[in-house]
């Protein structure tokens, strides 16, 4: 599978998704519970106006997008939160992030001059006759948009470089053109980017998966990690372990018991497997270079014979020996003593 489905499937986890932005916005404390979240279609048709007034249809989508129900003044507020992962950086997500909750609000403008329209219809709102302004808009005066919050969780392993505004996106210092620009900043959260006491918010296994890929290139802090956290590794969701998995190429082997994954279990099996094949391999390398030194051995003692013959062979010719040893390659010396021919002490 793709990191993006797993990564999606992993974030749109009720309880992940709440962690998420209780993290982001209250600091880690549980304000926003999974049971609250409900499920909205991530595919969103907006009509935003286009020339002349024709409107353009915009299709959007949202990874994870959902509703929570917020009390606020004693009255009850819908906030939408939504959520957009990466496992690459784009270095357009303040643009992309910024018509993402534009069309947002535009589909929320066009979803309230539809109820209006209807109610009129249906003689419902007989009592309220809209001023030419909510007439134009759709948009009542008393009507209130639904907050839109969109965080980038980035899961890669290395440091995100791109720009975090759409200022930072333009090359423009005059503060006065600046002044008539509103910026729009990217929310992110991204491992390398965090102090372990801020992962440590986290209550879900995003707390887990955020430490392992943050620490995933340095195998000393890593282990160090583990030990710190050992109960939690040792009980983690498989999703989150898929996370782990597709994101930092770790090669972990695993068994699901009850739901949950031993990590540390999985990576102590890991090594092992890795130093029995490096053995393995070891025990081969060596069996290679002793069959390669036998055959050397035998190459010379086959050498050796073919010169003790033809040392034999030119000498029952009546070639002289000093010539038959410059001919072999040997000295006047040792062929005499191939042929018997060396003088007693």
């Amino acid at each position: 599978m793709k990191a993006d489905t797993i990564t999606k499937d992993f974030i749109s986890d009720a309880e992940v998704f709440a962690d998420i932005f209780n993290y982001y916005i209250y600091e880690g404390q549980q304000v926003i519970f999974p049971e609250q979240l409900m499920e909205r279609d991530s595919v969103t048709l907006a009509f935003p106006y286009g020339a002349d007034g024709i409107r353009v249809p915009i299709q959007k989508l949202r990874d994870g997008q959902k509703l929570c129900i917020v009390k606020t003044d004693g009255k009850t507020e819908y906030v939408l939160f939504g959520a957009e992962n990466q496992t690459e950086i784009h270095y357009a997500m303040a643009v992309k992030n910024n018509l993402y909750d534009a069309l947002e609000y535009a589909g929320q403008v066009e979803k309230a001059a539809k109820a209006h329209k209807k109610a009129r219809k249906d003689m419902s709102e007989a009592g309220k006759k809209p001023n030419s302004g909510e007439f134009l808009s759709g948009f009542w005066r008393e009507d209130r948009l639904i907050p839109s919050v969109t965080l980038t969780v980035y899961f890669g392993c290395e440091e995100w470089d791109g720009p975090l505004s759409l200022f930072d996106m333009m090359d423009v210092a005059d503060p006065r053109i600046l002044s008539c620009m509103d910026d729009y900043h990217v929310r992110l959260i991204a491992p390398n980017l965090m102090t372990d006491k801020e992962i440590l918010k986290f209550q879900s296994n995003l707390r887990e998966v955020m430490l392992f890929i943050k620490y995933s290139k340095d195998k000393d802090r890593l282990q160090e990690v583990l030990e710190n956290h050992e109960e939690r590794f040792r009980e983690m969701e498989r999703r989150a372990v898929d996370v782990i998995e597709v994101i930092t190429n770790t090669g972990l082997k695993y068994e699901e018991k009850g739901g949950k994954v031993d990590v540390c279990q999985a990576i102590q099996e890991m090594r092992t497997e890795s130093e029995r094949i490096g053995e393995q391999r070891g025990e081969q390398r060596g069996e290679r270079i002793g069959e390669q030194r036998g055959e050397r051995i035998g190459e010379k003692k086959g050498e050796l014979k073919k010169a003790k013959e033809s040392a034999r062979n030119f000498y029952d010719l009546g070639i002289e020996i000093e010539t038959i040893a410059e001919g072999i390659g040997y000295t006047v010396e040792t062929v005499k003593g191939w042929l018997g021919l060396s003088e007693q002490p």
